[in-house]
């Protein structure tokens, strides 16, 4: 069993009269980290399941007198899938406001459909946290450096969701992915937006997964995809929503032929981009171990500075001859540089970037390294 990151940084959260959000793709553990909090509140808690008719039914009366006898001697609400229940926003306003003591979590697999229907009358009683699938940093109570060391290139190409880490079998593995991508990924997405052509989604994130960690062209995706740029401009911003891919821009303080309107994409998980293109096979027989390896690393450094709650604004930095560097952080003023190398080697830092940015130190990631940057 994993301890997720989240769960003692919940279980503190619940002594405050607050909402808490928790979103996150679908199939990375938040019903069952909700499962273990209920688990250690016991008969204080109630759970509630929106998808369920019932629920919808039970929260419809929007009163005082209506939701304290539902929550009677009763400290937490959990209330998954809470997008599915309408006008919920105002009705958990309410209980919040009205009952006290009491905390309530509320579960979503997309940022857009469960802050939309609950975000605007929550203003200023929510806090926010993101689910990702397992980190290696919530590994490493359970693992030893060798077995890391030995887990590593699956992990690479199958990803870590939780479920995918528990399959033995690497022909299962795949399996799962390939119904992960064609069943849940891109069900919050078809569900509360107006998709014309689905396809035409899952097309661009195969574009996407052989262009990881690139600059990509909105204009040249949508000739590419046969619709307009601005179609591609809402689908990147959905999928990123259902955090299935994420973005990351250009940075320039000094230099006019730095690049900064560009944008690079990554995916949330390796396994989800192998299973995107149909590409299961082992590191020896592959030609983009360097594309993984970035993506796998910087997708590791989203959920470490998410669950260290570190406010840190991250980029890539390039010029236009070409000189790059594959991660920059910039935290209270103050930058530092990353590039990612499957192999140990030297490399300096590009030329330009050291006389732009002098003193800013500069780090190679490599699979020698590389656990302390993630860990």
């Amino acid at each position: 069993m994993v301890e997720r990151a989240l769960y003692q940084e919940i279980i503190a959260d619940c002594s405050r009269q607050k909402v808490s959000l928790l979103v996150g793709a679908r199939r990375v553990g938040k019903t069952e980290l909700l499962l273990k909090v209920q688990e250690h509140f016991g008969a204080q808690c109630l759970w509630l399941n929106g998808e369920d008719e019932d629920t919808g039914s039970i929260l419809k009366e929007r009163t005082v007198a209506n939701y304290k006898r539902l929550l009677q001697d009763k400290k937490l609400l959990i209330i998954d899938e809470a997008q599915y229940i309408q006008d919920i926003g105002r009705k958990v306003k309410l209980m919040i406001d009205e009952i006290k003591p009491l905390h309530i979590i509320i579960t979503g697999s997309s940022s857009f459909d469960l802050q939309q229907t609950a975000g605007e009358p929550l203003v200023g009683r929510t806090i926010t946290n993101i689910m990702y699938p397992i980190a290696q940093m919530e590994l490493a109570a359970t693992e030893n450096i060798l077995e890391t060391k030995q887990n590593l290139p699956e992990r690479l190409i199958f990803g870590s969701y939780p479920e995918v880490l528990t399959i033995a079998s690497l022909a299962e593995k795949q399996k799962y992915l390939q119904e992960l991508i064609n069943t849940y990924l891109l069900k919050d997405i078809l569900a509360f937006e107006d998709i014309r052509n689905p396809q035409k989604i899952k097309d661009l994130l195969v574009l996407l997964a052989y262009q990881v960690g690139k600059e990509v062209s909105l204009d040249k995706l949508g000739r590419s995809l046969g619709i307009s740029k601005n179609t591609v401009e809402r689908y990147l911003d959905l999928l990123s929503k259902v955090f299935v891919i994420y973005r990351r821009g250009g940075y320039s303080k000094n230099l006019r032929k730095e690049i900064v309107k560009s944008s690079r994409w990554y995916f949330a998980d390796n396994g989800v981009r192998n299973a995107l293109i149909n590409d299961f096979r082992l590191l020896p027989l592959r030609q983009d171990i360097g594309l993984l390896w970035r993506n796998y690393i910087l997708s590791e450094r989203v959920k470490y500075n998410e669950y260290h709650f570190k406010l840190i604004n991250s980029y890539f930095w390039r010029t236009y001859d070409q000189q790059e560097i594959d991660l920059i952080e910039e935290a209270e003023g103050r930058i530092e540089a990353w590039e990612t190398k499957w192999k140990e080697q030297k490399v300096k830092a590009p030329v330009a970037f050291s006389k732009a940015y002098p003193g800013a130190p500069f780090n190679i990631i490599h699979q020698n390294n590389y656990l302390p940057f993630i860990t």
